[in-house]
C-alpha cells in the first residue's frame, strides 16, 4: 500500500480539497458496523445523510455523475453496513436550505438516541461541486467553515464529513476546482472533536477523475465494488476499513495512471482513540449475490448487468469470494489473454447463486459485454424522431346534439432536441393529422353526413426524470395551433374550417427498448376557445402513443 495510506491514528495534517474527491472511506466505517455491533455504552446508531447534485450554478459545468455516486453509496451503505433506511436522508438537487433541514433532522434523532442511552454517528456525504471555500449547490451555497462549526455541534457522539467536490471534462473528467483558490480542512487533534474523520480521494496536488466507462467518479466506484465483497481479501464476508481503503487506492490509481489527469493518489487521515480495524459492510449476513467458489480461476471476475455497466469487480485468488450484488440477471466476465469466459446469472431476492465454471463459454474480445453507460451521449445535446399515433378528443356536446368537434384518431412525426435547456430539458416540435367521419343532427336539418380533418403543429418543453433508466417519466408544457376543418357530403352545404392556438400540458412514461429505441405512452391536455356561435372556453385531450428513436453518437 502506498506511503499515502496513513494509520487509524493520525497526526495532525492539512488535507487540500482543492482538485479532491473526499469520500466516504474511514469515515464510513463508523455508520457502516454491522447491526449487532455495540459498544460500551450500549447499541450505536448510525445517521447518515447523502447528498449528490450535478449543477454547480454560475462558473461551473453540469457533472454527471455526482448523484449517481451519492445514489450508489446510499444503497450500499443501507444493503449492507447497518444503516437502517429511515435513518438514511438522500438529498438529490437540492439547496443549502435542503441540506440544513436534513441535518437539523438528524440532529433531532441524534437527541432521540441519547435519551434511549443509545450512542450516536452522524454521516455526511457531499458529492458535487466546490469553489471558493463553499460547497456549491445549485445557485445556492454553503460554506465550508459554517458547515465544520455545524457538524461539530451536532449532539451525535461522532460527526464525520465527506466531500466529493467536482468538476466535469470531457469522456474522462478532471473533478475539482482547478482554478478558484483552494480552501483546507484540517485534521488537528487538539481543535476538533472526538472522531472527526476526513477523507481525499486524491492528494492535494492531484485531480480526481470521472469515468463514462463506469458511470462514476473512480474512488466512490470502486470503493462501493468494494464494500459489495470485491476487497473481502480474508474471505470471512465482511470487509474492512482496512480492506476497502487498500482495494479502492489499488484499482482507482491503476485505472487512473494512463488518463490526461494523471494517477489519482487516494489519501485518508483520521484520528479515532481506542478504535482498531473497523468492519464496513457484512455480506455474509445478506446471504444474497454471487459466490465464487475457492476453485474458481484466479484473476479478475467482472459482473455486468442488463446495461453492460460493470456493477461489481473481484480479483480473486486461491478462497472463497462472495459479491453481494442486489437481485437481477448479470452477466459474469473472466478476461485471459486471448479470449473471454462469460455467463449468465441470476441473482433472486435473498439467494445466493454459486458460479458454475462449467457453464462458461468462451467468446471473443468483440463480444465483451461491458458496454459502458454511453451517459456522454445521453446527457449531450441530441436529436431524437418519433411517430405517433393516438386518439383526440375534445370536451364538447356529442356530434348527435350538435357538437363541432368529434373524437378523431390522428398520426404524426416529432423531433425533440434533448438537453437544450440542461440536463432532462428538452424542446420538442411535432405535426400531426387526423380525421374521421360523422353525422350532424340539428333542429332543422337531420343527418347530415361529413368528413371530419384536424391538422396541428406544436412545440413543446419537457423535463425527463432519470434520463438512463429503463421507464423515464416526463412532464412539460406544449403551445399547438390546432386548424379543424368539416365538409358535408351534400355538395350544397360549405365547408367548414375552424383555426386557433391552444396551450396545455403533456406527461407520459418512456420504455426504453434498446439504447436508441423507446416506446412512450403519452397523454396532453389542452384548451380550447372558440367562437363559432358563441365564445366557448372547452378542452380537448388525447392519447398517443410513440415509438422513438434517438440519434446519438
Amino acid at each position: 500500500m502506498s506511503n499515502s495510506v496513513r494509520g487509524s491514528r493520525q497526526a495532525s495534517t492539512p488535507l487540500s480539497l482543492s482538485g479532491g474527491l473526499i469520500v466516504a472511506c474511514a469515515a464510513s466505517a463508523l455508520l457502516t458496523l454491522p447491526a449487532r455491533a455495540q459498544d460500551a455504552s450500549g447499541a450505536t446508531r448510525r445517521l447518515a445523510l447523502f447528498v449528490g447534485n450535478d449543477s454547480g450554478g454560475d462558473g461551473t459545468r453540469p457533472l454527471l455523475y455526482a448523484k449517481d455516486d451519492a445514489r450508489r453509496l446510499y444503497e450500499v451503505m443501507t444493503r449492507l453496513g447497518g444503516v437502517r433506511r429511515e435513518d438514511a436522508l438522500l438529498v438529490l438537487d437540492g439547496d443549502s436550505h435542503d441540506v440544513d433541514r436534513a441535518l437539523s433532522e438528524l440532529d433531532r434523532r441524534a437527541r432521540e438516541s441519547h435519551a434511549q442511552n443509545e450512542r450516536a454517528a452522524l454521516f455526511f456525504f457531499y458529492s458535487g461541486h466546490a469553489k471558493d471555500g463553499a460547497l456549491r449547490l445549485g445557485s445556492s451555497a454553503v460554506p465550508l467553515e459554517a458547515l465544520k462549526v455545524r457538524l461539530a455541534q451536532s449532539p451525535a457522539d461522532i460527526r464525520v464529513a465527506v466531500f466529493d467536490a467536482c468538476r466535469s471534462g470531457s469522456l474522462t473528467r478532471t473533478k475539482g476546482v482547478r482554478h478558484a483558490p483552494a480552501f483546507e480542512v484540517e485534521t488537528d487533534a487538539s481543535r476538533q472533536v472526538k472522531g472527526l474523520v476526513i477523507l481525499t480521494s486524491s492528494a492535494a496536488d492531484e485531480d480526481s477523475q470521472e469515468s463514462d466507462a463506469i458511470g462514476a467518479s473512480y474512488f466512490s466506484y470502486y470503493l462501493a465494488t468494494g464494500l459489495l465483497g470485491g476487497a473481502d481479501q480474508g474471505g470471512d464476508g465482511r470487509v474492512s476499513l482496512s480492506e476497502a481503503y487498500a482495494f479502492a487506492y489499488e484499482r482507482t490509481v491503476a485505472s487512473t495512471a494512463d488518463s490526461a489527469a494523471g494517477a489519482q493518489h487516494p489519501t485518508y487521515s483520521f484520528d479515532l482513540a481506542g478504535n482498531g480495524d473497523l468492519v464496513l459492510t457484512d455480506t455474509a449476513s445478506r446471504r444474497e449475490g454471487v459466490r465464487l467458489p475457492a476453485s474458481a480461476t484466479a484473476g479478475t471476475w467482472y459482473l455486468v448487468d442488463g446495461r453492460g455497466v460493470v456493477v461489481a469487480e473481484v480479483v480473486k485468488g486461491g478462497a472463497e469470494r462472495m459479491v453481494a450484488v442486489p437481485p437481477g440477471a448479470y452477466t459474469v466476465k473472466l478476461r485471459l489473454p486471448d479470449r473471454l469466459k462469460l455467463a449468465r446469472l441470476d441473482v433472486r431476492e435473498g439467494q445466493v447463486t454459486e458460479l458454475d465454471e462449467a457453464r462458461l463459454r468462451d467468446a471473443h474480445f468483440s463480444d465483451d459485454p461491458v458496454k459502458g453507460t454511453g451517459l456522454t451521449a445521453l446527457y449531450a445535446k441530441h436529436w431524437s424522431l418519433s411517430a405517433t399515433g393516438g386518439l383526440q378528443a375534445v370536451f364538447d356536446a356529442p356530434t348527435t346534439a350538435g357538437g363541432y368537434f368529434p373524437s378523431s384518431p390522428y398520426v404524426g412525426l416529432e423531433g425533440t432536441l434533448h438537453n437544450f435547456f440542461g440536463r432532462g430539458f428538452g424542446l420538442g416540435l411535432d405535426g400531426a393529422l387526423g380525421s374521421t367521419q360523422g353525422v350532424l343532427n340539428t333542429a332543422l336539418l337531420k343527418e347530415l353526413a361529413y368528413r371530419y380533418g384536424v391538422a396541428a403543429v406544436g412545440v413543446s418543453i419537457v423535463h425527463e426524470w432519470g434520463q438512463d433508466d429503463a421507464l423515464v417519466p416526463f412532464l412539460g408544457a406544449r403551445l399547438a395551433l390546432q386548424l379543424m376543418t368539416r365538409e358535408f357530403t351534400d355538395a350544397a352545404l360549405p365547408k367548414q374550417s375552424y383555426g386557433t392556438t391552444s396551450p396545455g400540458l403533456v406527461a407520459g412514461l418512456k420504455w426504453r427498448v434498446t439504447r436508441s429505441v423507446s416506446l412512450m405512452g403519452r397523454a396532453r391536455v389542452h384548451y380550447l376557445l372558440y367562437t363559432i356561435d358563441e365564445q366557448k372556453s372547452l378542452g380537448w385531450a388525447d392519447l398517443g402513443l410513440v415509438l422513438d428513436y434517438e440519434l446519438r453518437d
